[in-house]
């Protein structure tokens, strides 16, 4: 049965190796299928190289007894090995045709290779990295299948990339680039910058195709294999290794048409089964030496919460306010901690901004603080029977403005409670101040300073001393104003978080609760609301007189029939 033969244009395959890639080595076959002279017209191989291939081996009945000794030809090439062919034979023989330090290197090697008795290939030789064909291949490369194809700008850029960094010296360790960013780009400066700078290799496996006794000629040279590498170790070899579905075949147009196969085979050295075994006792010995170093650079000393408490850390930071009446603003907070959280003896709660002078931007006037601050907490809950989801803890601020006569003035009070989830928050506040009747109290705000405050300034929201049922807050007038805007990095630590999803299924404590805060927090206000407003009915039941509650109770009765 005829082996089937596939096309030279056939997809390519991607490999990733580890080892280096000198060690790459491939072993190539060519032949001629057909003799030189015309297919008879009912031989003649149909261009998509379907069944009527396999009529041509009844061409090739002579047997390898009568075919020429150059008609067949066998060789295995190491990566960037250099086979020379006929053309290059006899160009750098002549000393005078060598211009370049590569090509006087070839020259001497030709010399050796004529003293030992010549070259031992005669149809297949390599074109490496440094040879001028690869500049010039990579150049004509196509990107689409269009026969009137014009190069863009960046695919003529591309075909240099490989080029320029390998020409490309190192910067010495005293010089300095003038300029790190670039602000404002130029068009001509994206384009000469817009390429991709992954250095590749290439190296090219060439077929001189041509009659025999007639060899070295330009245009009969064909490329039989293409191998890439770039420096992620990722190779490509176009056309793929033959392995098991058969031989290539390239078909020579012209009057003389001729059909050759060549094969292409992985020759590389396969590794020991002791040699892979020491390299991995390597690389283990490697990763636990960069483990060990890296647990150096933590420490042994890790600070570990105990168990059934929550570390939050929160390193903040406050951003800038806007929208406020007066300049020079700062920012006075303070961090208050509901039942069961703590804080270190260190740790201050508090923290004043200093004055920052406001820039219009748009259509208001802002300050931007950028002021840093760190708080630490604990949450430790005792009894873990309760049913009550844990309270946050709660940041206060005022915004305050100073003039040129030291006269400050009440611009805002707010709050934010917390981040119950850890990462990145920007939050931006609203914020009110309260206000007095009359034009008086605005005038002397105006002129003499001062203005109504809040003797306690957790009154913005309910205050943690109020024990009462109601807050009543009718008649206290307030007046909207800016909003000042917090950038906010929230950590936990927490031994909980080491458990399995199972077991703190199991446990149902308080610490696993607080994962799902955030999304409880809206259920616990709706069942908050519909606790007070149960309160409130069982509160005006109990005002009614118990006359008028029996009266009306009595008064509900079923309808009864006629």
């Amino acid at each position: 049965m005829a082996e089937p033969l596939w096309s030279a244009e056939a997809g390519g395959g991607l490999y990733r190796s580890r080892d280096p890639v000198r060690n790459l080595r491939l072993r190539v076959a060519i032949q001629r299928v057909t003799t030189a002279g015309p297919f008879p017209p009912q031989a003649a191989p149909s261009p998509s190289g379907g069944p009527e291939l396999l009529e041509l081996r009844a061409r090739t009945a002579h047997g390898a007894a009568g075919r020429p000794p150059a008609e067949e030809e066998r060789a295995e090439v190491g990566w960037q090995q250099k086979l020379f062919s006929q053309f290059e034979v006899d160009l750098y023989q002549n000393e005078s045709a060598c211009q370049t330090p590569l090509d006087r290197q070839y020259h001497e090697e030709i010399l050796r290779l004529e003293k030992a008795g010549g070259r031992k290939n005669h149809r297949i030789f390599t074109y490496t990295d440094h040879d001028r064909f690869t500049n010039l291949e990579e150049r004509c490369q196509k990107v689409t299948d269009s026969d009137c194809e014009m190069p863009s700008y960046l695919a003529e850029r591309m075909a240099n990339v490989r080029r320029r960094r390998q020409d490309r010296k190192p910067l010495e360790t005293s010089s300095l680039k003038s300029k790190i960013i670039t602000w404002e780009p130029s068009e001509e400066f994206i384009k000469n910058n817009h390429v991709i700078n992954t250095p590749v290799q290439t190296m090219y496996i060439m077929g001189d195709l041509g009659p025999y006794g007639k060899l070295g000629q330009r245009e009969y040279e064909h490329v039989l294999c293409t191998i890439k590498v770039d420096g992620n170790g990722v190779i490509t070899v176009k056309p793929d290794f033959t392995g098991t579905r058969g031989a290539y075949w390239i078909e020579l147009g012209g009057q003389k048409r001729e059909l050759w196969k060549y094969t292409i085979e992985n020759a590389s050295v396969q590794v020991q089964q002791e040699e892979e075994e020491r390299e991995q006792r390597v690389f283990r010995d490697l990763y636990s030496r960069h483990r060990e170093y890296l647990s150096s650079l933590v420490g042994s000393e890790f600070e570990m919460t105990l168990p059934g408490t929550l570390r939050l850390f929160v390193n903040g930071e406050v951003v800038s306010a806007q929208g406020y009446e007066y300049d020079n603003l700062y920012v006075h907070f303070f961090l208050e901690l509901p039942k069961y959280w703590s804080s270190p003896a260190f740790q201050q709660l508090s923290g004043v901004t200093q004055t920052c002078a406001t820039k219009t931007v748009g259509w208001d006037n802002v300050a931007y603080f950028c002021y840093p601050f760190t708080l630490e907490m604990f949450f430790t809950q005792e009894d873990e029977s309760e049913d009550c989801l844990p309270q946050w803890p709660i940041l206060y601020f005022e915004v305050l403005s100073l003039d040129f006569w030291q006269r400050y003035r009440v611009e805002g009070y707010g709050s934010l409670v917390l981040p119950a989830s850890p990462g990145l928050h920007m939050l931006t506040i609203p914020t009110w101040r309260p206000v007095e009747l009359g034009t008086v109290a605005e005038m002397r705000r105006f002129f003499i300073g001062g203005s109504p405050e809040l003797e306690d300034m957790t009154y913005a929201r309910i205050p943690t001393t109020f024990k009462g049922k109601h807050l009543s807050r009718f008649g206290f007038r307030t007046e909207t104003t800016g909003n000042v805007t917090f950038r906010l990095y929230c950590l936990q630590q927490s031994k909980a978080f080491l458990e399995t999803s199972a077991l703190r299924h199991h446990m149902q404590s308080v610490l696993d609760r607080l994962g799902g805060f955030s999304q409880q927090s809206s259920v616990y206000n709706v069942l908050e609301a519909f606790q007070r407003a149960r309160r409130r009915m069982q509160e005006a039941r109990e005002s009614l007189p118990q006359d008028l509650i029996s009266t009306s109770a009595s008064s509900v009765q079923q309808p009864q029939e006629p």
